[in-house]
């Protein structure tokens, strides 16, 4: 300030603030002291941050929370040249990179935005709040601070993460007023000059120093400002006046000046503050008190939907994005904070008409006591919507007490509240599956004991089981301990498990068969809280695996039974076939000892006599071999093998049959046929039965050729087609598919058996049987196997075409 005479005995001090630019400097007025107040009073949480992004101040409830000292430089906006991400380490780790990231983003890119995170309170705790913040700029479009408002999301967060906590309160709504700051000793030597300041004017501090205001003053303002200055020095009170300042560009612009004194306890001035607010742009009324001129541009910049009312309640003011979403005209009275006396209730006709009268009983409640209060209600939109907000209010009072204002802030809950429904309406559809599903859920313990169990649970009696762990009740820890081994493995390694089968004991005592599965469950802090999953009675099932397995083992007897059923039938055959090269083998050995009676020994033909011994002996074995394949009893084994020459063997072994019955046989075997995979015995078993019955249908034929065929192909579909045709007198088209039924037989001594295991065979190996008529005359009967390489399917068009011939024929 201009300087003051020689005769001054005290010293002054001045602060000025900038309200269009702000920025907070390490001590307030008493005039920012009353803002603060404000802030500190806002039913929220806020903060604001340079415009490098450095934290810079935090109001009361912000810094109560965090656990921040009493004198701490961020409760009075001090700036202590943070970094621009030292308030990271406040977050929960899991949050740290994503915010960094988010925040230097915004930093970037000068814009705005909305993030979520959790942060450590005071005690240690994290919750989640949800933060919004916005650029504050000048006229110019400079940046001058970020303005933040933080809300606590912790109860929806849990509503969201199907915790079926709903509650959402609202923690943090920040805000400050762009200023600058200075002060003077009791003179009026200036002693300190905020940076917004001297970067404003483009000065030093030492400037200021050495030339006072003089050179920053406008030349036709100094005089009245320089009076306006000594008279508050003198007279030792407060003064205010409205001048011109350059700045550094050279460009004046209006400001307005407010000097207050800082006293001791003495009463005597020890320092001047001064605060000086930049009104150019119109941003303050000079008509209207300064206090409510800067809560308006406090309320108008905050990311949410605020609003004021004198002490009798009638609302005098809505903050921009409160007249948008109430669709007030851009000239109504409340935008400008004009009071029109409207009635304390006049806001209820807002509300949804379900509302009204809670929302009435609130407010004068609040009115009565002068108590704040929060409460959520739904809101009539500009488009005549009804969207559910939540208010949150606190009483604005002086320092005597005395109630100035009621201050609000209202936040849009409408998609927390639905999804809060959708999490009940979850919440009921999962206990109605619970409650009707055949399955049931339980849950256990760290210990592995059950905690819950739903009533469905082990057939009945579940409470009984509760402080149980499975094994408790378990009928097979001792025969099968291994697998008990295992899933307590599973528990102890916190992996998943799905389709863990054991027997466990009804409250009678009677078994029954239980498959489970399970996922770990752990808190938010990773601390494992033990397992949930669902349960099913599989009793049925595991009886009718056990009564499969039993069919299974009847039909090997069956097939078993029917191969020495064959090989009976081939008794006279079979004893032919080893009678001739055990007979060859005889006159083979005569002959060699034949040779060795000379003189000398004839070593040749002798060598080749035994030669022929030894082809002959294993002639007859390789005949016993394949009598035994088909007579003993053995489990089904699969493997690879090559169908053509399973049936080569099989018409050798059939030989004398044959040939008995003057039955010719051609062969029609592909060449580079695929491999099968099966049951080598049981499809020769199939092969033989069906050459049999063929040489026994034509056996009864009079007159005409005895002819057989046997042929492979490569099916279509990949598979291998295997045909057996007669000249017999072939099969009556009504009974094609009655000859595969059990004991069903044409013949009189048959049992019907032959062709039935027949087909079970071909189907346990996922092939088709069936028979047809032979043209000219005869029956042919047919099956296809899959090959090694080709996935299985149900059903080969071979077949069902087969099936369609002989449905149009009958």
């Amino acid at each position: 300030m201009p300087k003051k005479g020689d005769g001054a005995k005290e010293a002054v001090f001045g602060l000025s603030v900038d309200i269009a630019e702000g920025k907070k400097a390490e001590e307030w007025p008493r005039f920012v002291a009353q803002l603060q107040a404000i802030l500190n009073v806002l039913p929220a949480y806020t903060w604001y941050a340079a415009p490098s992004g450095a934290l810079t101040f935090v109001n009361k409830r912000t810094a109560d929370y965090l656990g921040v000292p009493q004198d701490h430089p961020l409760r009075f906006g001090i700036d202590t040249g943070a970094q621009w991400d030292d308030w990271i380490p406040l977050l929960h780790p899991d949050d740290h990179e994503e915010s960094r990231q988010y925040w230097s983003n915004c930093l970037n890119t000068g814009e705005g935005g909305e993030h979520s995170y959790r942060v450590r309170s005071a005690q240690g705790d994290h919750r989640w709040f949800l933060t919004r913040f916005e650029p504050l700029r000048a006229s110019d479009g400079a940046l001058l601070l970020w303005l933040g408002a933080t809300l606590d999301i912790e109860e929806f967060k849990r509503a969201e993460d199907g915790l079926r906590e709903s509650e959402y309160k609202l923690r943090q709504i920040f805000e400050t007023v762009p200023a600058f700051l200075w002060s003077t000793d009791p003179a009026g030597e200036p002693t300190h000059m905020n940076q917004r300041l001297l970067d404003y004017s483009g000065m030093r501090f030492e400037g200021f120093k050495r030339l006072g205001w003089e050179v920053l003053v406008h030349p036709d303002d100094f005089p009245e400002t320089a009076r306006a200055f000594y008279q508050a020095i003198h007279a030792g009170t407060p003064n205010q006046w409205v001048t011109r300042l350059r700045r550094a560009d050279g460009e004046f612009r209006w400001h307005q000046f407010r000097i207050e004194p800082l006293r001791d306890q003495q009463g005597r001035i020890v320092q001047w503050y001064g605060v000086t607010v930049d009104v150019d742009e119109g941003k303050k009324a000079e008509e209207r008190p300064r206090f409510e001129a800067q809560l308006r541009t406090i309320l108008n910049v905050l990311p949410a939907l605020t609003w004021y009312a004198p002490p009798s309640g009638g609302l005098t003011f809505v903050s921009k994005r409160q007249g948008d979403f109430l669709g007030l005209p851009k000239d109504h009275p409340l935008r400008f904070g004009i009071d029109i006396g409207v009635p304390w209730d006049a806001h209820i006709p807002f509300l949804h008409p379900d509302d009204q009268e809670k929302g009435r009983k609130y407010w004068s409640n609040s009115l009565r006591t002068g108590e704040g209060y929060e409460h959520s209600y739904r809101v009539r939109d500009a488009q005549g919507n009804y969207r559910w907000l939540l208010t949150r209010t606190e009483p604005l009072r002086a320092s005597d007490g005395t109630l100035q204002l009621w201050v609000g802030a209202t936040l849009d809950i409408e998609e927390l509240m639905r999804a809060e429904e959708g999490l009940r309406e979850s919440e009921a559809k999962f206990r109605d599956y619970a409650e009707t599903a055949s399955d049931w859920f339980w849950e256990i313990g760290p210990d592995y004991k059950f905690t819950l169990l739903t009533e469905n649970a082990f057939g009945s009696y579940a409470a009984d089981r509760m402080g149980t762990g499975c094994w408790d009740h378990a009928l097979d820890l001792e025969t099968e301990p291994e697998k008990w081994r295992l899933i307590q493995a599973t528990l102890d390694s916190r992996k998943p498990f799905r389709d863990f089968v054991y027997s466990s004991a009804r409250r009678n005592g009677s078994p029954i068969y239980v498959k489970a599965s399970g996922k770990p469950v752990f808190d938010a802090e990773g601390e494992f809280r033990g397992y949930r999953g669902t349960g099913t009675d599989v009793t049925a099932l595991m009886r009718a695996q056990a009564e499969r397995e039993r069919l299974r083992q009847l039909e090997s007897d069956l097939a078993h039974m029917n191969r020495l059923s064959v090989m009976g039938e081939l008794t006279a055959s079979l004893a032919h076939e080893i009678t001739q090269p055990v007979a060859a083998a005889r006159n083979n050995a005569r002959a060699a000892m034949h040779f060795l009676d000379r003189n000398p020994p004839d070593l040749g033909e002798i060598r080749e006599a035994l030669a022929s011994i030894v082809g002959d002996a294993d002639r007859a074995g390789n005949i016993v071999d394949r009598i035994r394949d088909q007579i003993k009893k053995a489990p089904p084994r699969k493997h690879l093998f090559d169908l053509n020459e399973a049936i080569n063997e099989l018409i050798l072994l059939a030989g004398s049959a044959v040939t008995e019955n003057g039955v010719s046989v051609r062969t029609r075997l592909a060449e580079g046929l695929s491999p099968v995979e099966g049951d080598r015995v049981q499809l020769q078993q199939v092969v033989l039965n069906l050459i049999l019955n063929a040489v026994e249908a034509m056996s009864t034929l009079q007159a005409g050729p005895r002819e057989m065929s046997i042929s492979t192909e490569q099916a279509q579909t990949g598979g291998v087609l295997v045909s057996v045709r007669d000249s017999g007198p072939g099969i009556d088209p009504d009974n094609l598919d009655r000859v595969f039924e059990a004991f069903y037989t044409t013949k009189s001594s048959g049992v019907g058996m032959g062709l039935s295991i027949c087909r079970s065979i071909i189907d346990a190996h996922r092939g088709h049987l069936w028979a047809d008529t032979n043209e000219p005359r005869g029956a042919v009967f047919q099956f296809i196997l899959p090959t090694a390489e080709q996935e299985v399917t149900n059903s080969f068009p071979e077949a069902q075409q087969a099936r369609e011939r002989h449905e149009d024929t009958v």
